[in-house]
């Protein structure tokens, strides 16, 4: 079920964040229920311990009552045994909702991710989508964790407050009225510590994004030499980051003194009071013990609300940039009524540019600027909004799953992953037997598998940054051949390659591509002369179509272009 805060898209309010947290809780009712009662029984069990130890000194020793002695004995024993299974089984309960409130917002993350599609570099900063996988998903499930102690804190404290009422008014009023006291006065660090925690998670989020910008480019920016700028406006913002961490360890740093102190001085108070009650007659020697086993009981459950106030501001931030995440809207969706599309090869046509690509051929799209390239295949794909139709069909009536299936746009910007390089070419485990060999052997890049230890077995590093430019690029392009979609649009896909493999690779993608249609966006003489039928843009419209023979000698600008490419 994919969560879908209510309200109009845009940052999310503090009630979206709100209810995402208690949409997580409500994965697993039937564990976070049990979390939540066991928490309870838990805490209950050990406010009772000081009861029934007061009772058993009250009854068996100072009575001098032997068999009194024994009953509140084994009751003490019992009491003991209830809290030691409790809180066992609490904790597997808590283990479990941490665990599922983190990785359920990992999957809806990468689900949101996978709905945004190639939007999503526009929409959201990579460092924005690592730190989510990385620090915001600990608070979410800190947050979801510390719900069953924090309630069970809440009600033992009220247990106790109870019993001491009834024991004794002052005493139980100190407890009633103390305890929302110094609970307001942690709350007072609570909005300082929000507001730090939100600004530090804003630059954390940035200086990875930023990081990764840096590792990406890491070879351009030593090529020109703006290694030095670039490490320092990084070191920049990183200490703008450590700043902001600094900020937020002085507001923690007094909360953590809070959750010691503010139970401390508690206790002290409970202890003196109860001290001076016994002094003047007006409780038991029983009831002296037993007002010592709850003080010493309470530095238990107030640490805990302490510590829940701060987890439950952690999780709460974090469930700020996971919702602000969830809810960017994809740029295109589903049409209300979809439109199908005939089965079969047919033309897919591009009103704007004028392109029209037949069934069954490989065409080539020379454009005389490399934007106008990219522009059309992005509408050609559906990556981009056009008058573009298929048998006839305009695009944007047809289900983007239906389009997706059969029109693959494989450019330079698809990333290998780490993993299994056959994975890696083939991840549904759909292609033919030999589909994959023939789809290397079509790009060139048998050699790559052969160099590479373990060969398609072999582990492919993240981005694979172990092979070069050119060795990703053969290997992305017989990624999109293992595809064997119905239309494939390669947008220069030997742009980083040798002459004579780009020469091979000319060679070789017809007979790959053979019955199916194929577009190759380039400017390689290599590429053109090798292809069924040319197409010349300028200006975003179709000036020329031909043979890459037909095109050299009747249209100069088609000429010029193509000049350029064989100069460099």
């Amino acid at each position: 079920m994919r969560f879908s805060p209510a309200g109009d898209p845009g940052t999310p309010d503090a009630r979206s964040a709100t209810r995402y947290l208690v949409w997580l809780a409500g994965r697993h009712p039937v564990i976070f229920g049990a979390g939540l009662a066991l928490g309870v029984i838990w805490m209950l069990a050990q406010a009772l311990v000081p009861a029934v130890l007061g009772r058993a000194v009250e009854a068996g020793l100072a009575q001098r009552d032997p068999d009194a002695l024994v009953r509140w004995s084994l009751a003490l024993l019992g009491l003991g045994l209830v809290q030691a299974v409790a809180g066992i089984l609490r904790h597997r309960c808590a283990v479990h909702n941490w665990l599922g409130a983190a990785y359920r917002t990992v999957q809806v993350t990468v689900d949101a991710t996978n709905r945004l599609g190639a939007a999503l570099p526009r929409r959201v900063a990579a460092g924005e989508v690592v730190s989510i996988g990385t620090a915001d998903i600990e608070h979410i499930g800190g947050a979801i964790d510390i719900t069953a102690r924090g309630v069970g804190s809440v009600v033992g404290i009220v247990t106790v407050a109870v019993i001491l009422l009834n024991a004794s008014q002052p005493l139980g009023l100190v407890v009633v009225l103390g305890v929302p006291l110094l609970m307001a006065l942690v709350a007072l660090l609570i909005r300082p510590l929000h507001r730090q925690q939100a600004a530090y998670r804003d630059s954390t989020g940035r200086l990875t994004a930023r990081a990764a910008d840096i590792v990406s480019g890491l070879r351009v920016l030593r090529g020109v030499g703006g290694e030095p700028v670039l490490s320092e406006r990084y070191r920049q913002r990183s200490q703008a980051l450590r700043a902001d961490g600094l900020r937020v360890a002085r507001v923690e740093s007094l909360l953590q003194a809070a959750q010691i102190l503010v139970p401390g001085v508690f206790v002290v108070l409970v202890t003196w009071l109860g001290a001076r009650f016994a002094l003047r007659g007006e409780i038991s020697a029983g009831e002296l013990v037993s007002f010592y086993g709850y003080t010493a009981f309470l530095v238990s459950p107030l640490r805990n609300l302490t510590e829940a106030a701060d987890k439950l501001t952690r999780g709460h931030v974090a469930a700020r940039r996971v919702v602000r995440l969830l809810r960017l809207a994809p740029e295109f969706t589903d049409p209300a009524t979809p439109v199908p599309v005939p089965a079969g090869p047919g033309e897919l046509a591009d009103v704007r540019s004028g392109l029209v690509l037949r069934p069954g051929r490989l065409t080539a799209l020379a454009t005389a600027t490399p934007q106008d390239a990219t522009e059309i295949a992005d509408r050609l794909g559906r990556y981009a909004d056009g008058d573009v139709t298929l048998h006839g069909v305009p695009l944007r009536d047809v289900a983007l799953a239906t389009v997706r299936e059969r029109i693959l746009v494989a450019d330079n910007d698809a990333q290998l992953f780490s993993g299994v390089l056959r994975t890696e070419l083939d991840p549904h485990d759909r292609a033919e037997p030999g589909a994959v060999a023939a789809a290397l052997a079509a790009a060139s890049a048998t050699d790559i598998v052969e160099a590479l230890r373990g060969g398609l077995d072999g582990e492919v590093a993240e981005r694979g940054r172990e092979f070069s430019g050119g060795q990703r690029q053969r290997l992305r392009l017989a990624r999109a051949l293992v595809a064997d979609p119905e239309t494939l649009i390669l947008v220069e896909p030997t742009s980083a390659v040798d002459a004579h493999t780009e020469a091979r690779i000319a060679e070789r993608l017809g007979p790959a591509r053979h019955g199916r249609t194929t577009l190759v966006c380039t400017t390689s003489p290599l590429v053109l002369g090798h292809a069924d039928h040319v197409v010349f843009v300028e200006d975003g419209k179709v000036v020329a179509e031909g043979r890459h023979e037909e095109l050299l000698a009747a249209e100069p600008r088609y000429a010029a272009t193509v000049s350029r490419e064989e100069d460099r």
